[in-house]
């Protein structure tokens, strides 16, 4: 129920239009001056205010309301005003339309004509409020858009410096690409690598992980919806096909898809269109699509999980990224810089690695790949003063994912045997998170919960 604030001198007035608006659905307040009316827009939710112009300083020069115009857009510029007067002017008209009245109105009014602009002024201000939300929610998905300077990338060892030089030629077209390797291998690293040196780099890279969407939501996340699309559809929203329009679309875990969206997908791939759920307008989608997977797309296909013309729009061009314990020569590399990185995220001084430490990081077999390596350092870095030792690795006495038991003996929170119970699921399954999910009889979004809590 809108709510109205009505300000008036006039005793007989403001009792007039208390009753007809109030008739009418709306919730009503009354001022009697200036200073009641800032008052009441300072302390309760008011849509708008249908105020008069003249009250104790003169009954004709309109100086109060034009003045209490210009404060009201102050204290909320969103704010919908309508004016009224008995001595009105086309010079205070013009003025108080300029300090953001909305409309115009002249005593004694006719009530058709004064309720179609009050609905009409908070029409264009609920339209207002939702143009806002939709840029707030564009600059909040947008900070969720992954960046990366390319020099952030390490890649020491030769089997990574291969890579990197066959992307340097592919990331030149727009060809599908997708990504292969084992959790926290870096795979969202690399496709915003390659959207930064493609020639959409000025675009947006936007990232989705498609294990995190249910398939009721699936539509409505990567195409959009209008107002009113269904039930809790209150207000129109943009898609991360449209968000990524001149860019890159990255789409994490794409094995997860259920098959009924797979073929919409598909159609995405292979027409560049889409419609927006509840909306028959069909628009371009001019996006260039990287996927990543640690599941094998072709046994899927042979048990009829994902389908295979859609295996063959996304396989373009296949990349695979080895293990880290596979390209050992970028350890190091990459542990220093993760040190930098977080000593200057958390304002401290830069600690070295011991040589105890190099060497613990060498043998360590990183079942968790670089995502491991990334936090073990963060820990180190903050626990470490000058210098890393292996004690602030925190490596020694690990439980591996290789091991199928926990020590008694061993003081673990429930959330460390949470965690460990988890990555030893995923590795018998051989990093499968929907396999390893229904082992634990645990629904598909409630697992990648727990991945994202544990940063698996």
């Amino acid at each position: 129920m809108p709510n109205i604030l009505i300000a008036d001198d006039d005793a007989s007035i403001l009792a007039s239009l208390r009753l007809f608006l109030k008739g009418e659905g709306f919730k009503v307040t009354t001022a009697t001056s200036p200073a009641e009316v800032e008052f009441f827009i300072k302390s309760q939710d008011i849509d708008l205010a249908l105020i008069d112009l003249n009250y104790q300083l003169d009954t004709t020069s309109g100086k109060e309301g034009v003045d209490l115009t210009e404060k009201l857009k102050q204290c909320d510029p969103e704010l919908a005003i309508i004016c009224m007067t008995g001595w009105a002017t086309v010079e205070i008209a013009v003025e108080v339309m300029k300090l953001g009245a909305g409309d115009f109105i002249q005593k004694p009014w006719e009530n058709e004509r004064l309720l179609a602009i009050i609905h009409n002024q908070l029409a264009l201000r609920e339209q207002k409020q939702q143009n806002q939300r939709l840029n707030e929610e564009n600059k909040t998905l947008k900070q969720h858009i992954a960046t990366i300077d390319g020099n952030d990338l390490v890649a020491e060892s030769e089997a990574m410096k291969s890579l990197l030089a066959t992307l340097t030629q592919v990331a030149k077209t727009n060809i599908n690409i997708l990504i292969m390797g084992d959790n926290g291998t870096g795979k969202s690293l690399l496709a915003s690598y390659i959207h930064n040196i493609s020639e959409r780099e000025q675009g947006s890279f936007v990232s989705v992980n498609m294990g995190a969407i249910t398939d009721s939501l699936f539509e409505s996340e990567m195409f959009g919806h209008v107002k009113g699309a269904f039930t809790d559809a209150k207000e129109h929203r943009i898609g991360r096909v449209e968000l990524a329009k001149g860019g890159t679309l990255f789409l994490d875990e794409i094995a997860n898809i259920p098959l009924i969206q797979q073929a919409k997908l598909l159609r995405l791939l292979e027409e560049h269109k889409f419609e927006k759920l509840g909306s028959s307008k069909t628009q371009q989608a001019d996006i260039r699509l990287i996927s990543a997977t640690n599941a094998n797309l072709q046994d899927m296909v042979v048990d009829k999980t994902f389908r295979q013309d859609l295996l063959y729009r996304l396989n373009t061009f296949v990349i695979e990224i080895p293990p880290l314990k596979a390209r050992s020569d970028d350890i190091l590399p990459m542990a220093v810089a993760f040190i930098k990185k977080c000593a200057t995220r958390y304002n401290k001084a830069t600690p070295v690695l011991s040589d105890d430490a190099k060497q613990q990081l060498l043998s360590y077999s990183w079942p968790g790949n670089v995502r491991e390596l990334s936090h073990t350092l963060e820990r180190a870095t903050l626990f470490a003063q000058d210098e890393i030792l292996p004690e602030h690795l925190m490596l020694t006495g690990v439980v591996e994912v290789s091991d199928v038991q926990l020590s008694c003996d061993t003081v673990l929170s429930m959330d460390d045997i949470e965690k460990s119970v988890i990555e030893i699921r995923l590795k018998a399954h051989k990093g499968n998170a929907l396999e390893a999910a229904k082992s634990l009889s645990m629904s598909r979004s409630a697992f990648y919960r727990r991945l994202d809590k544990f940063g698996i």
